[in-house]
């Protein structure tokens, strides 16, 4: 026997098809809603015990329906995700019957295809469909990366694509741009054109990132923005609101310092200066960190990283742990963290991985114990006694190069294996894992020019002092990306080509 819902829901569906496709009761439910965001999150959806919307989400909301332009920005975990999602819901449902569109864009595809669009699926099966007066989405309705009704379409697009965002014509349209830090200006002046009918939404959310590009000239007020609603959610709100945890961030800030730009950007919620006297920004690999996560999303289907050509083997002092990079072609795979500090042990956990990988090459930090551990590995007969396998890297050592532009040179190897990794990420020709004790290692270094046209980078030591723990992950990529003043290849760096 059928239950009770499942009756009910049939006959509004009945009901809907007689009536051309709008039930009665879906109509006033749309005449209620239509300017009422706020009211469709709460009243039209399940909320668990406990759960509820925050108040910025309430506030976000009620802008978005006044304004009809909305930019917020705030830090990882606040709930922007959810937001947009219901309210690209909300606008689909209550513009049903009209001519619609709702565009969802996104940095990157991922996003859209891992977060967003999940999301969407996520709140859709949390619908209270008695209140809403039709029946749930069918599965010629809702698909993967859209929702597909009579009159209009929700649809993923890339926002790189500004000629697709160019032809989003409809009456009644809600323009998405989720982590909308570094989509191009191009894509954003395409989208302007709806915005001249009077029916149409634009919301752009985003955590931020480096002070440039449209989201943070809008969160910005520049001139000629003024018709942009901004709303800033601070670390203290989302702590409030129990998104979230407060250790969380306490932990971060010891983490990664309160004066770094991936604190201030990921935690703190506001936008941090690609500082000059900082090696690596930040956006550079957030960029890489994008292209790492799209080999690791096809690497079930083929092979995305090839052999493994290198280690960069960081050994650990005073306490800190040991850190194996390992390299494949032109993207760090993965880490391998050592805990043990007999040096025989680590110089077998690297000789295994040369055995492993005949074609690969270890790069030794060799300053203090890291020595015993590089001449170990020459010793060893079963790396096909091969020395040029296992080569040391002295981060005092002198070298003739220069940098690309061939004006400056480097006080030592350690600057010079920075600077060869920076510019390297500047061109987006390295691929690296989002790993957080990465990122916060990567964007600490500073450096300066001396006199003599020399690149100095702050040293491991007093990096070490100043945010409170070494640069042991960061140490074995630049190891193993490491320009060597003895091979003559092509270029500055002698660069692998992708």
């Amino acid at each position: 026997m059928l239950s009770l819902q499942v009756r009910v829901q049939a006959e509004q569906e009945r009901r809907r098809r007689q009536s051309g496709g709008i039930s009665s009761a879906y109509q006033l439910f749309q005449q209620k809603y239509f300017y009422d965001l706020a009211g469709f999150a709460r009243d039209c959806i399940t909320w668990d015990k406990g759960e509820e919307l925050s108040e910025y989400q309430v506030e976000g909301m009620k802008r978005l329906v006044k304004y009809r332009r909305f930019s917020m920005r705030g830090p990882h975990g606040l709930g922007k995700t959810a937001f947009a999602a219901i309210v690209v819901l909300w606008f689909v449902l209550t513009r049903d019957g009209k001519d619609w569109k709702v565009p969802t864009l996104a940095s990157a595809w991922r996003q859209l295809s891992k977060f967003l669009w999940p999301e969407i699926h996520k709140w859709s099966r949390r619908l209270k469909w008695d209140v809403i007066g039709r029946s749930q989405f069918g599965r010629m309705e809702l698909f993967t990366l859209s929702i597909r009704l009579k009159t209009g379409e929700a649809f993923a697009i890339a926002s790189d694509n500004a000629a697709l965002i160019e032809g989003a014509h409809g009456d009644h349209i809600l323009y998405l741009f989720d982590e909308s830090k570094t989509i191009p200006n191009d894509t954003w002046d395409a989208a302007e054109g709806a915005m001249s009918t009077g029916n149409c939404f634009w919301l752009a959310v985003s955590t931020p990132g480096d002070p440039s590009g449209r989201f943070y000239e809008i969160q910005g007020k520049k001139s000629g923005y003024e018709d942009w609603n901004v709303f800033k959610v601070t670390l203290e709100m989302a702590i409030r609101a129990g998104r979230i945890n407060a250790e969380w961030a306490k932990a971060r800030e010891r983490q990664w310092g309160r004066e770094s730009s991936v604190f201030i950007t990921r935690v703190l919620g506001d936008f941090a200066a690609n500082d000059e006297d900082s090696v690596i920004p930040l956006s550079w690999i957030e960029r890489s960190n994008e292209r790492w996560l799209a080999r690791k999303e096809k690497e079930q289907s083929k092979d995305v990283w090839g052999e493994v050509t290198g280690l960069g083997v960081d050994i650990g002092r005073g306490g800190d742990p040991s850190v194996i990079g390992i390299r494949c072609g032109n993207a760090i795979k993965e880490f391998r963290k050592i805990n043990v500090r007999d040096v025989m042990q680590i110089a077998g956990l690297v000789a295994g991985l040369l055995i492993a990988h005949v074609r690969a090459k270890a790069s030794i930090d060799v300053i203090g114990i890291g020595a015993g551990v590089y001449d170990r590995c020459r010793e060893n007969k079963e790396i096909l006694n091969r020395l040029d396998r296992v080569i040391s890297f002295n981060a005092s050592e002198k070298n003739d190069l220069r940098d690309s532009s061939g004006e400056l040179g480097f006080i030592n190897m350690r600057s010079a294996a920075w600077w060869c990794v920076r510019e390297l990420l500047q061109t987006d020709e390295i691929d690296l894992p989002p790993d957080d004790e990465l990122t916060g290692e990567l964007t600490a270094p500073k450096w300066k020019v001396q006199s003599a046209g020399k690149i100095q980078v702050e040293s491991k030591d007093d990096i070490k002092k100043r945010i409170g723990r070494s640069t042991n992950y960061a140490d074995t990529v630049i190891q193993v990306f490491a320009p060597k003043p003895i091979v003559k290849l092509a270029g500055a760096w002698g660069r692998t080509k992708k």
